[in-house]
């Protein structure tokens, strides 16, 4: 059974909570669900034509000082603007697949629209080069700030591990949470190493800013 986190808390991605090893971490899907709240009442059918919801999921794999130390490099595009943090160690819509193969998103889903996952991250854990010691696993709002948009309005986020063979091993819920108004991003969960296996830990830290290049540059990054 898969076992329900609180915030702060962490298990071992190897183990049940009986302590069995019965987990297949060959691959292991890191899913994103939410649903946006319905505007209810006459007025808010009426007056409903705000922006969607569009939530991105992203990873950065930190070395063992906590640290992207690979922040890729910058490109043009097609329509000529410039693009960074290309194919270095940080997932996201605009560098879906980790250079190692390793790590990669699956899709941008732009409203969150449909049941279950709306974005899944892809980790091969036992296949992860040692050098990179941590994953974190983060949720932004894109242009939550312009659209006045913020986590206190999204329904039923969650965040689960599902290993190998599609068995659910975790878990982390953040509906209701109250902390999240007026928030636009959140560190959602890590994997870590620690003795030779993988753990994963609930963080559910909100921040304000929409970009998470702010906090990559806050926290993950040498430069900061």
């Amino acid at each position: 059974m898969a076992i329900n986190l609180q915030k702060g808390q962490t298990i071992d991605l190897r183990k049940n909570d009986r302590g069995e090893s019965v987990y297949d971490l060959s691959k292991v899907t890191i899913g994103l669900g939410w649903d946006v709240r319905k505007q209810g009442g006459f007025f808010g059918k009426i007056f409903s034509k705000e922006a969607e919801y569009d939530l991105d999921a992203v990873a950065f794999l930190l070395d063992g000082n906590g640290k992207v130390a690979n922040l890729g490099r910058t490109v043009q595009t097609n329509d000529g603007r410039q693009m960074g943090l290309y194919q270095g160690d940080v997932v996201f819509f605009n560098s879906m697949q980790h250079p190692s193969g390793n790590v990669w998103l699956t899709g941008d889903n732009r409203t969150g629209a449909g049941d279950g996952d709306d974005e899944q991250i892809i980790v091969k854990l036992d296949q992860l080069d040692q050098s990179y010691q941590k994953i974190v696993f983060l949720v932004t709002i894109y242009q939550g700030r312009a659209n006045n948009q913020h986590f206190g309005m999204i329904e039923n986020a969650f965040i689960r591990a599902v290993d190998a063979t599609g068995k659910e091993i975790t878990k982390y819920s953040l509906s209701g949470d109250s902390s999240m108004n007026g928030m636009c991003a959140m560190v959602f969960a890590e994997a870590y190493r620690h003795n030779g296996d993988w753990k994963f830990r609930a963080v559910g830290e909100p921040h304000n800013t929409d970009n998470f290049i702010d906090i990559l540059r806050q926290q993950y990054s040498y430069s900061n």
